[in-house]
C-alpha cells in the first residue's frame, strides 16, 4: 500500500473544508420556510426597513423594524388609536447576542452574534385562526452561520401574543421620536 504524501493530504483536507465552508456560507435564506407557514422569500428588503424600536435582554440585543404599511399605521397612532393593524403589516425581529463595546469610552453593550430573525405577518384571508397574524422564527448557527426554522407552524408565536391582544397582537411600542 502506497502512502499519500502529506502535502496531498493537506491540500485536500483544506479544499474540502473551503468546499464545505463555501456551501456552508452560500445558505440561501430566501428558500427556507416555517412548516404549514411563512416563507423567509415574503420578507425580502427587511434589511432596509424602518426601526420601531430597540430592546435589550439579559445576554442580547434586538432591533424591531416594520414594512411601510406597518409604519404608516404605526404613525398614525395604531393601536394606540384603537384601531387594527391592516393585513400587509410586516415586522421582522433581528436578534443578536450582546457584547461589550471595547473601544467606547463609557459602558455601551452592541450587537455581537446574530441570534435569530422572527417576522410577523397580518394577512386575515390566509391566517383566520389567529386573528389574521402568522409568526416566523429562524434560529441561526453561529459555528456555520446558517439558519433553521423553529417551531412547528406559523401560529407557533400566537399564544404568547394573547397577552397583548388589545393591542393587535404587537408587542413593541411605537416610541417616541
Amino acid at each position: 500500500m502506497t502512502k499519500a504524501p502529506a502535502s496531498l493530504i493537506t491540500v485536500i483536507v483544506t479544499l474540502l473544508a473551503a468546499v464545505g465552508g463555501a456551501g456552508l456560507a452560500a445558505q440561501d435564506k430566501y428558500t427556507l420556510t416555517v412548516p404549514n407557514g411563512l416563507a423567509f422569500s415574503e420578507f425580502r428588503g427587511y434589511e432596509d426597513w424602518q426601526y420601531v424600536a430597540v430592546s435589550q435582554t439579559e445576554n442580547g440585543v434586538k432591533v424591531i423594524a416594520a414594512n411601510p404599511v406597518m409604519m404608516e399605521a404605526y404613525r398614525d397612532g395604531t393601536p394606540g388609536n384603537g384601531k387594527k393593524f391592516p393585513d400587509g403589516s410586516k415586522i421582522a425581529k433581528i436578534e443578536w447576542t450582546a457584547k461589550k463595546d471595547a473601544e467606547s469610552p463609557y459602558f455601551v453593550m452592541v450587537p455581537d452574534k446574530l441570534k435569530s430573525l422572527s417576522f410577523i405577518e397580518k394577512d386575515s384571508k390566509r391566517f383566520p385562526d389567529t386573528s389574521g397574524w402568522a409568526y416566523a422564527q429562524f434560529l441561526n448557527d453561529a459555528a456555520s452561520d446558517t439558519l433553521a426554522p423553529m417551531g412547528a407552524d406559523a401560529k407557533c408565536g400566537y399564544a404568547c401574543h394573547t397577552t397583548v391582544a388589545r393591542k393587535d397582537y404587537i408587542f413593541t411600542a411605537y416610541p417616541k421620536r
